[in-house]
């Protein structure tokens, strides 16, 4: 222990710091740490729920943040405005590999430990999560059919409506480009926003461009090579959710519905950009 004059404790104030906050926002209330850290209620007397809990709140406080940088990453590319752009897209990069990085504290938890609150689940997965299906659209992976585990929260499924309603991340990267001399195809352009993306052999050719004379076209190779950096953590995310869930549950079926292992290898072959990885191959 550190101590001042000999035998006496070390104390703070002496140096500045301040002791009292019976009438001034401390560290505490500034976070709503009371809100938080009263918000895990577990439903069992498994000690591993509380671990389950965790794992998932502080999963969705993460995309809570990712959607914030979304957001704005999003609106700066519309504008123009590319440099805080890209720093938002590398913080989004970051976030995911924090979230990856959260798996391996749940892949402590065994089988048998799961069994012995899986059931007060109840349909309640992490497939219904509504932050994460907002993510997905707002980067362009674009499904309507994934509003109806929503449709019993009109608030939430408005606001995964007016997504569908507005051009996603890529379409916005793509309409940069368009807007910077790169020929992109008009039937892109012109798309239903709320439909699904579907690879064009013209983007692909739009990138190829890009790539094949960085030194010309700099600031949009810098784009192209951040909407990767972001989908190569994203997809690591997704392969690590798949294996943490075989590791606990094997081939069970999802306490949601899904058919669990098999629906989330499914989804491992979802391509956000698809032809930014294709353009890899044409080079």
């Amino acid at each position: 222990m550190s101590t001042g004059k000999e035998g006496e404790a070390y104390d703070p104030a002496g140096d500045g710091a301040r002791m009292e906050f019976a009438e001034t926002m401390s560290y505490g209330d500034y976070l709503q740490l009371d809100t938080v850290l009263t918000a895990q209620h577990p439903h069992s007397s498994a000690h591993d729920e509380m671990l389950f809990i965790i794992q998932h709140q502080t999963s969705e406080l993460w995309m809570r943040l990712a959607l914030h940088e979304l957001s704005a990453a999003r609106k700066a590319i519309a504008a123009d405005d590319l440099q805080p752009a890209f720093k938002m897209l590398t913080r989004m990069a970051r976030i995911f590999d924090q979230l990856n990085g959260a798996w391996d504290v749940l892949r402590t938890m065994t089988p048998s430990e799961y069994t012995r609150f899986r059931g007060i689940l109840g349909q309640s997965s992490g497939f219904q999560s509504w932050q994460y299906r907002l993510i997905e659209f707002t980067v362009g992976n674009r499904n309507a059919a994934m509003l109806r585990p929503h449709a019993h929260r009109d608030d939430i499924h408005t606001l995964l409506e007016a997504e569908l309603a507005r051009p996603s991340l890529y379409d916005e990267a793509l309409r940069l480009l368009a807007r910077n001399g790169i020929a992109i195809p008009k039937d892109v352009l012109e798309r239903d926003v709320s439909r699904p993306y579907t690879l064009s052999e013209g983007v692909v050719e739009a990138w190829r461009e890009v790539y094949h004379e960085p030194e010309t076209h700099w600031t949009l190779y810098e784009l192209a090579e951040k909407l990767v950096d972001f989908e190569d953590y994203f997809r690591r995310w997704r392969f690590n959710h798949v294996t943490t869930v075989e590791r606990v549950i094997g081939f069970k079926r999802g306490t949601g519905g899904t058919s669990g292992v098999s629906y989330l290898k499914r989804m491992l072959e979802v391509e956000l950009f698809p032809e930014l990885w294709r353009v890899r191959t044409v080079l």
